[in-house]
Parts: structure tokens; sequence; C-alpha cells
């Protein structure tokens, strides 16, 4: 079997609203067991990028391939499949449910059991167990019975991290995980991320550029969506661009 060479790989990708390009050629090479932090002001393109890589958007022009298979023209569910999973800067859980029940409707929409209800009924303690596992993974195992509505916005994006980390993925990407968390809060899920072990791939999009510099080996800079500043962390911080971008001089 042929090496991977690129967990994701993204080549000259164009999408446009209204005729504004809200990306507009980007092209970005990710090796896999990576962590890549992209970062830029709001506007920049980082959520939509994320939306073109997961099919959320269909792209203008481009190439997106995933461990070396062009998925440009895949749905969301056959990407995810590939191996992608991503969390949203808008937290999405079900706020009624439990943690546990969560996770078990994460881990139930990529079973081939979804289709069949006497078997999901039959299986239903094995997705508990799961679930269990996963959550006692992001340190909320106590919390297993307690409704979403009744947790701290910390632990609730913990749940979505989970929740992805569930779906067993080989790519992650991570919709600014940290943003409206507490001081506190951030390190418990800086840690969390930083556990990932490397046979996932993590991409992270950020709108502060000093939250998250730490957990990257390499960082992309977004900027009225084209790439503008790539490199490692002193490189990135060194380039007279970024101040211009993050600092207007």
């Amino acid at each position: 079997m042929a090496k991977v060479t690129a967990a994701l790989r993204i080549e000259g990708l164009k999408k446009a609203f209204g005729g504004l390009p809200a990306i507009n050629g980007v092209s970005l090479d990710i090796a896999p067991g990576e962590r890549r932090l992209i970062i830029g002001p709001n506007g920049a393109g980082k959520t939509t990028l994320f939306n073109l890589v997961t099919g959320d958007l269909a792209a203008d022009a481009g190439r997106i391939l995933l461990f070396d298979q062009n998925v440009s023209r895949f749905a969301t569910h056959r990407r995810v499949h590939r191996g992608l999973a991503r969390t949203y800067q808008i937290i999405t859980l079900f706020p009624r449910d439990t943690l546990e029940h969560n996770l078990v409707l994460s881990l139930l929409g990529l079973s081939p059991l979804r289709w069949n209800w006497w078997s999901r009924l039959s299986s239903i303690q094995h997705f508990r167990e799961e679930a269990r596992r996963v959550l006692a993974r992001v340190g909320l195992e106590s919390l297993a019975q307690r409704p979403m509505s009744e947790v701290a916005y910390g632990e609730k994006r913990r749940v979505e991290i989970a929740m992805a980390l569930a779906q067993k993925p080989r790519l992650l990407l991570l919709d600014e995980p940290l943003a409206g968390l507490s001081r506190e809060e951030r390190v418990a899920v800086k840690e969390l991320v930083a556990s990932i072990p490397r046979d996932v791939t993590v991409v992270m999009i950020e709108h502060d550029m000093d939250t998250a510099l730490d957990l990257a080996d390499r960082i992309t800079v977004l900027h009225y969506g084209s790439v503008i500043v790539e490199g490692t962390r002193a490189e990135v911080v060194a380039d007279p661009k970024t101040r211009e971008v993050y600092l207007g001089h």
C-alpha cells in the first residue's frame, strides 16, 4: 500500500458569495499527524474554508483531497466515512438530552445499525458503554446522566470534541474550540486537544492569535480569503505581514 503523502491537500480552492471572494485560491498541504493552526481576523474565511472541506459548501473551483483521494465532489457523509470529523463554532448539541445520549446519537450516526431498529435496540448497551468510555477520555464520565443544558459552556465544548472523537476520525477539524471559554476552561480544552494521539491529524482555526499557538506544528495565516503567511510559530510571529493583519502596522 502506497504511503499517504497528505492528510489534507487543498489546491487552488475558491468560493465567492454574491461576487465577493470568501476563499480566493487557497492551497494547503497538511501532513498525516500534523497539528495545523489556521488563524486570521474575523472575515478572513476560516469557517468558510472548513465548510468547503466538509462539503457543507460546494467550491467554485479547486480540489480537496483527503488522504490522497479527491473528495471534491463527495457529499459530506462520504467525507465523514473517509475519516473526517469536525466541531462547529456554534455548539450543535441537544440541550435536553444527557451527555451520554448525545454521544450515543453521534455513534449511531456512523453505524449501519441506524437503519435497523431491532438491531439498534439490542445493541444500545454497546453504544452506551462506548459513550461512557469517550466521556471518560475527556474527563466528563461523572456527568454522563446530566442534561446538556445543565453543564458549563466549557464542558459543552469538551462534549462536542468527544462526539467528534467518538467517530474515530483520521482528520479532525476544530472550529474555534477555545472561543468564549474562561481561563480554567481554556486550559482543560487545550489539554484535551494536546492529548489527541498523533494518528489523528488536527486542524484548528482560531481568531485570537495567542490562544492556541502552542498547540501547532505549523501555522497558516488567512486574510480576506487568501493565505498570506505560513510556517512555524517563530516564522509566523516574526513575519511583518502577521503584525500588519493583527496590529495594523
